[in-house]
């Protein structure tokens, strides 16, 4: 996507200052999505994009983690919101066809994919506590609800879905990274094809393993599985 800049003065009201702080999320968006993921994200790149003066974003955001969190924060709430409206409503799914429906739906959120394996590598810890606080208590909230919306509509337990929601993330994390691959090894990928199977599509292969997660989960014994 394409992010178009606008000039501005210095924010006054609050609504200003809530539409300034949407700007620097846009631009953010705007820059993994067209520079290879959220890696090149920075807050120099952040404020040129969006045409604000490089001190200008401190007063919004603290940190690049910060800003990276709040987009990590609004993942979950968007997952929750596309898992629950394609759960809704249909007959009652199969584990193989929850699995499914759970990889399409990450699949439909490529941001929130790259940004599962920086939560936990840094976005998290390297922001103050009351903003970690922020953060846990959202994504557990949706987390929550993705766990209702699947026990009700098919006959996996609660823990069988906490622990197919542990395996979702986990799978998306890495798989969202190695089919996504760098410049350099996409380069290395060309000259030698046989490492290439490392990054197939995310997708198919994101959809194959947690239905196999999924009937593996089924045989089980129940118990409690917590979730990460």
């Amino acid at each position: 996507m394409r992010y178009t800049c606008r000039m501005y003065q210095r924010a006054r009201s609050a609504e200003a200052k809530q539409r300034r702080a949407e700007d620097l999320l846009d631009a953010a968006r705007a820059i993994a999505a067209d520079h290879g993921g959220v890696r090149h994200v920075t807050l120099a790149g952040v404020t040129e994009v969006a045409s604000l003066h490089p001190s200008a974003v401190r007063r919004y955001f603290a940190s690049k983690e910060e800003l990276l969190l709040e987009l990590a924060e609004r993942g979950w709430n968007q997952w929750r919101d596309v898992l629950v409206d394609l759960l809704r409503g249909a007959p009652e799914r199969t584990p193989a066809q929850i699995a499914s429906t759970m990889s399409s739906s990450l699949a439909s959120l490529p941001l929130f994919c790259d940004l599962l394996t920086h939560v936990p590598l840094s976005l998290e810890g390297d922001v103050d506590i009351d903003r970690a606080r922020k953060y846990k208590r959202n994504s557990f909230a949706a987390y929550d609800a993705i766990v209702e919306a699947i026990t009700a509509n098919s006959r996996l337990t609660t823990s069988q879905a906490e622990a197919l929601i542990t395996a979702a993330l986990a799978m998306a994390a890495h798989l969202w990274q190695i089919s996504h691959p760098t410049e350099t090894l996409a380069a290395l990928y060309a000259q030698e094809p046989r490492w290439a199977h490392a990054a197939l599509d995310f997708e198919p292969r994101l959809s194959r393993l947690l239905q196999a997660t999924a009937a593996g989960l089924m045989k089980e014994p129940e118990r409690a599985i917590d979730a990460v």
